[in-house]
């Protein structure tokens, strides 16, 4: 990236400056946040660590109730709580781990997460910071995704988002935000349902064996027998096929369509999107 200029209020993660940049000058200690995004990551939230864990309190809007429901009523597209794609290199299986682990313990002191109830209802994305009496907004494209917040080395997705420079509009976002996180016919609480989630990302057994890859697609259903060794097909065709060991496999499974990661002793599989 280069010729990077920062005199206009556009963040779009290429020319003019990125979403991260934004967050880690505004955001201080005792700061309170309200975010509206479709995606979470815990890279994000790492990549972050310094400047989120000395905040007083966020409150964190899903955009998309698909956390809850897996896909969207058209069957199209995953929207979910993420883990593990368009993540930061991690060395290996205990760094996601301790990852996973921190960002838990971060949000069962100072999160509180909500799901809209409705698919394709909301599609802004916000970040408002308050500090004292002091507000700070951007709003636009921006997931709170390592690509969508700009925080990658490389390949960080171009986004067009503006930064809120009046008081009067970042006090009126701050007040339709509040307007929609009490409201109970439009959003429901997750926290302990995300909570949960990532108790099972740390807690589990890393098995010996695991795919690095961001994702993969099974092209077809396929049985796993103890004792036999079984043979994935994935997609891409470039791909090669990856030996499971039979230890891994506690009782007779069969898998097909989604998206599917292997984490645990008998595996199991997380809600994977791009971002």
């Amino acid at each position: 990236m280069s010729n990077i200029t920062t005199d206009t209020g556009i963040r779009d993660n290429d020319t003019r400056g990125t979403v991260a940049s934004f967050l880690k000058e505004k955001i201080q200690d005792g700061s309170t946040l309200s975010i509206v995004s479709a995606y979470f990551t815990i890279y994000a939230y790492d990549a972050l660590k310094n400047s989120l864990d000395q905040i007083q309190h966020l409150d964190f809007l899903f955009g998309e109730p698909s956390f809850v429901n897996r896909l969207d009523p058209s069957k199209t597209e995953k929207k979910a709580f993420i883990i593990d794609a368009a993540g930061l290199e991690l060395s290996n299986r205990l760094q996601q781990k301790r990852v996973a682990k921190d960002c838990a313990e971060w949000i069962e002191q100072k999160v509180e997460i909500k799901t809209i109830k409705q698919s394709n209802l909301l599609h802004g994305k916000m970040y408002h910071i308050a500090t004292a009496s002091v507000h700070d907004a951007i709003l636009g494209s921006s997931n709170f995704t390592v690509r969508g917040l700009g925080l990658a080395a490389e390949n960080n997705n171009i986004e067009l988002n503006l930064v809120v420079d009046g008081n009067r509009d970042r006090q009126e976002l701050k007040k339709w935000f509040d307007e929609i996180w009490n409201s109970d016919s439009l959003v429901k609480d997750v926290k302990e349902e995300v909570l949960q989630y990532l108790k099972q990302r740390y807690e589990n057994p890393a098995p010996s064996s695991f795919v690095t890859r961001p994702s993969f697609t099974f092209s077809k259903a396929f049985s796993m027998t103890p004792g036999r060794p079984t043979r994935i097909w994935v997609e891409p065709a470039s791909l090669k096929p990856i030996p499971v060991k039979p230890f891994l496999i506690s009782k007779r499974t069969a898998l097909k369509g989604p998206l599917i990661r292997f984490f645990g002793i008998t595996g199991a599989s997380s809600p994977i999107a791009s971002a």
